[in-house]
């Protein structure tokens, strides 16, 4: 297990792009944290470093979006609607990550299980007032100048409080992020997947 810490927006698409520097055909990847956590953010520089140049949104209607990308199909899977487990089992996942595929799963956790070896990437939202400044990177100190400038605008609404945004605005993009392999095909890879986030190491 890897525990991470990302300080900005850009920090999450820097432990995606790493982890996606070790991916291989047929690995599938569990997206789990809360709403807002940083699951889509996280596929979205996982997408990138692999080459993926259009948007990449939650699929959260049409359940599974699929980007090409080279030799490799990114598919990237959303079952936070699907209540049942027969409805997930007709998506036929696992088989989607077969033929030179990649699967991100977000809310995948309710069948981790069943999906053999498997990396579990857990986002929680990082709200520490002592998020070690010293280690902030230049990302998170534009932030913090966003946050000044905008507890610095008058408020629209008397009943908002600026401060409060401002500390929004800092906090944004501070998230937890935990790693867990499942399985031989990630225990094999495990020590390049812990220098590539070495920076990242809480």
């Amino acid at each position: 297990m890897l525990q991470l810490r990302a300080s900005s927006l850009a920090d999450t698409h820097a432990i995606a792009a790493a982890i996606a520097g070790v991916s291989r055909p047929g690995d599938v990847m569990i997206l789990s944290g809360e709403m807002g956590a940083g699951k889509t953010a996280f596929a979205q520089g996982f997408g990138r470093a692999l080459g993926v140049s259009e948007p990449i949104t939650s699929p959260t209607f049409t359940l599974v979006h699929s980007y090409e990308c080279g030799k490799l199909t990114l598919h990237h899977a959303d079952l936070y609607r699907l209540e049942r487990t027969r409805e997930i089992a007709d998506l036929a996942l696992a088989e989607l990550a077969e033929f030179s595929g990649i699967l991100l799963v977000e809310w995948g956790e309710v069948i981790e299980n069943g999906f053999g070896d498997h990396l579990a990437v857990i986002l929680e939202q990082d709200l520490d007032d002592d998020f070690d400044d010293e280690d902030d990177d230049e990302g998170s100190a534009k932030d913090a100048r966003a946050a000044e400038e905008d507890s610095a605008a008058p408020a629209v609404d008397d009943a908002d409080d600026p401060d409060d945004d401002a500390l929004l605005s800092v906090l944004d993009g501070r998230r937890r992020i935990t790693l867990v392999g499942a399985g031989p095909t990630w225990a094999a890879r495990w020590s390049q997947v812990a220098a590539r986030c070495e920076a990242f190491r809480c």
